[in-house]
């Protein structure tokens, strides 16, 4: 999630458990919390572009390190309390529990979303990811944010278990369009008479509305989005060949840095790996601001000539007057195919 949202996080919980009169001091020190794991966006290299890739969202926000971590972020801000009004006044335990409880939901809220959290490191390398939130989502951020500003304002500690109320609403509401959007998804692989090596779902940009759906099938993936409102709407979408080595780039040697950095790409990007035509680019297709289209917002350049050396690093969020309202007749509902509620009594 974005910094403001894992703050306000950090800052709602730890208020749940503070003491009115110290509910503004405690969410800063649950905010800060909060924010600190994602720290380890510092961990990069000018000489490995994917080294990022391995180290963002690892060992900062898995569960064992959430102690560890806590108390390093609580030591940070007794150090600097003394210089800044707004951090005074709590104990060292009340300090401590007031990180504890922004860095404990960090991890936690990262693995709503489709990114990818190595949660369980360092006894596993799985990037867990529920997919049922976006990255960046204001419905869930604003309102968190206002009801903390207004229970560290007022002192009414009624307001904080009201932000934390809504985030379990929010959490339950992911989960449900979720799941109605993976029955969709299914439906349209059934329209095409496909059976799907495997298919996922993910909420588009800032929304839990229009969902983009990708399913394998025959060493292809299908791209599309699904609109889950009151009833259900497909958007037919794009369709492009599964990442082959052998047939994609031959001249690759298994051995070399460079096969290897794209292994290192795989499994980050969950094996949703697709080579660009006419292309040394291979792109990580999960992603798109256009949920039905294959337009990657990253991905790795290939120089079959210099194996040795690592791959290239590129990203791209350009979003085109054409994409934005292409996006927004979606939202709104306009165009696409009825799909047929299949839960409904025939």
């Amino acid at each position: 999630m974005d910094p403001v949202s894992q703050g306000v996080v950090g800052a709602a919980f730890a208020q749940s458990a503070a003491k009115r009169t110290m509910l503004a001091t405690v969410a800063w020190y649950g905010a800060l919390g909060g924010m600190a794991p994602d720290l380890d966006v510092l961990f990069q290299s000018s000489s490995d572009p994917l080294l990022f890739l391995e180290f963002h969202r690892q060992f900062t926000h898995s569960l064992v390190f959430i102690p560890v971590g806590a108390l390093l972020v609580f030591l940070v801000l007794k150090t600097i309390a003394s210089r800044i009004k707004m951090l005074q006044g709590l104990s060292t335990s009340q300090g401590y529990l007031a990180c504890l409880m922004g860095y404990a939901t960090h991890g936690l809220l990262d693995s709503c979303t489709s990114y990818g959290t190595q949660l369980f490191w360092p006894f596993s390398d799985v990037r867990v990811a529920w997919d049922t939130m976006s990255i960046v989502d204001p419905l869930f951020t604003v309102p968190l944010l206002v009801l903390v500003i207004a229970a560290a304002r007022t002192k009414r500690l009624w307001l904080s278990w009201l932000a934390c109320a809504w985030m379990l609403s929010f959490f339950a509401v992911g989960w449900w369009q979720h799941e109605r959007a993976m029955q969709a998804a299914q439906q349209i692989a059934s329209i095409r008479e496909h059976a799907p090596l495997r298919l996922s779902v993910k909420p588009s940009f800032a929304n839990l509305l229009v969902w983009k759906a990708i399913y394998e099938f025959d060493g292809k993936y299908y791209v599309d989005a699904v609109r889950v409102g009151i009833d259900a709407t497909w958007y037919p979408g794009a369709r492009v060949h599964k990442l082959n080595l052998a047939r994609d780039f031959p001249a690759l040697r298994a051995d070399s840095r460079q096969a290897q950095d794209i292994e290192r790409f795989r499994w980050f990007s969950h094996d949703y790996l697709s080579p660009m035509e006419n292309s040394p680019r291979i792109v990580d297709m999960r992603y798109s601001l256009v949920p039905n289209e294959v337009d990657p917002m990253w991905g790795i350049d290939i120089d079959a000539g210099n194996q040795g050396d690592h791959v290239s690093w590129w990203s791209s969020r350009e979003l085109t007057d054409i994409k934005q309202r292409k996006f927004l007749g979606m939202l709104l509902g306009i165009g696409g195919i009825p799909l047929r509620d299949e839960t409904a009594k025939p």
